[in-house]
């Protein structure tokens, strides 16, 4: 029945054809252009997983080796091509699911010891394992493919000059860091605009290793790390940043997120925040949608909408919008070099560090389906400018900053001069 009922609807294909292969039948579906796929079934139970749980069905049944697939990316861009019907469904049932939605957020509040629980979950895994497929920067967040034949480290500090000079980083600035990761942020402020930067995270994992990497890197006197939840920050600072914490907060908790941030931004001050987002007409809709990401890869995260985010913004705090930059179609690029590291990666090796082959799978599937989500633009990814009410900077300033070019000339002899002194020390 199962079988049945699910090969009615992708019966119904576009955008693409669908090749299912068991044992010797072979079943093409939907149109002969676009995206092909294969997959080949081998347990049957895998139908019933996918047809009542989607996504998390669909992984879980990968994980276990219910079935293969020539091009897992294809066949996660072939699903959202044909996301329409179910998307305009999920709408006309969102008066009914929202209410439920609002009684599960207050069960489940995201309470800093929660926070910790969750983040831990996915962070905390292993400082090796995320080595094994990130670039030396260690930055786990989409980078900037600039020009043809980047490398992911030259794409993922091509990202990171660009918040800097987007914030006029000087060596007279002192900056608040939301969301440490491994350090890759504040390492290169410190290094390449002489600034200093506060940084805190709530993993012990990558506090850890951040710290041991500015240590190396004789940034100690530059770089203070902290065990802090955001809720527990003080001070008002004139230059902040957060690049792709946000996710982590939750969609009950974003006006307490923006307060927060806009209490921390001096009245003059600038804050980048690097977020993906989703659809817009999305919103209400995945507020209380269990996918297979917030349930098996990152506990608890909710991906924003550009929007509300804005709206939230503008109802909890004095921050304005000064400038806002979509760069989604790199991360699918960044997704891509990341699944071919991990790819290389022995069974082996991982299994060396604790992680079997379900555990392998599940992450091939996660890395193909984020990449999905950002080639065909069911998701992005944004650089939002926010600005104090005081601050009087021009946002032509920020637009040729975001096109590489420096804030201004003061700024980039600044940071040659901070470059010069320490090759000198």
């Amino acid at each position: 029945m199962n079988r049945t009922l699910l090969l009615k609807v992708l019966a119904r294909t576009r955008g693409g054809r669908l090749v299912i292969v068991e044992g010797d039948t072979r079943l093409e579906l939907g149109e002969t252009s676009g995206i092909t796929v294969e997959v080949r079934v081998l347990d049957r139970r895998a139908y019933g997983m996918v047809l009542r749980n989607g996504s998390t069905g669909m992984a879980d049944s990968y994980a276990a080796g219910m079935w293969e697939c020539d091009d897992l990316v294809g066949l996660v861009r072939l699903a959202a091509r044909n996301m329409a019907p179910l998307d305009e469904l999920r709408r006309r049932f969102a008066p009914v699911l929202i209410p439920g939605q609002r009684i599960g957020a207050l069960v489940r509040r995201s309470t800093p010891a929660r926070a910790r629980r969750d983040i831990a979950a996915h962070y905390d895994l292993s400082n090796e394992l995320f080595a094994l497929f990130l670039d030396e920067t260690m930055m786990y967040s989409c980078g900037l493919f600039e020009r043809p034949g980047m490398t992911l480290r030259e794409a993922q500090e091509a990202k990171l000059d660009r918040i800097c000079r987007k914030l006029g980083l000087n060596p007279g600035d002192h900056v608040l860091e939301i969301g440490t990761g491994w350090g890759g942020f504040a390492i290169h402020a410190a290094t390449h605009y002489g600034c200093r930067v506060t940084t805190t995270t709530i993993s012990e994992a990558q506090r850890v290793e951040a710290q041991a990497r500015v240590d190396a890197a004789g940034l100690s006197d530059r770089i203070t790390i902290l065990d802090r939840d955001y809720r527990e920050l003080t001070g008002r600072w004139h230059k902040m940043v957060s690049i792709e914490m946000i996710e982590a907060v939750g969609w009950r908790n974003l006006p307490v997120y923006l307060r927060k941030c806009g209490e921390l931004l001096a009245d003059d001050g600038l804050f980048c925040l690097q977020a993906i987002t989703i659809d817009d007409r999305a919103y209400e809709v995945e507020k209380g949608t269990r996918s297979f990401a917030n349930t098996r890869i990152f506990p608890g995260g909710f991906v924003p909408a550009q929007t509300p985010l804005l709206d939230l913004t503008a109802r909890n705090t004095a921050m304005r919008a000064v400038h806002l930059e979509e760069i989604g179609p790199h991360y699918a690029t960044t997704l891509r070099r990341w699944a071919e590291n991990f790819g290389a990666v022995e069974l082996a090796e991982l299994e060396r560090m604790g992680f079997d082959e379900r555990f392998q799978r599940m992450w091939r599937f996660y890395l193909a389906y984020m990449e999905a989500g950002f080639a065909e633009r069911r998701i992005g990814d944004i650089h939002l400018m926010l600005a104090g009410p005081a601050f009087r900077g021009e946002s032509a300033l920020l637009a040729r900053a975001a096109g590489g070019q420096p804030l201004s000339a003061a700024v980039e002899a600044a940071g040659d001069e901070v470059e010069q002194q320490r090759r000198a020390a």
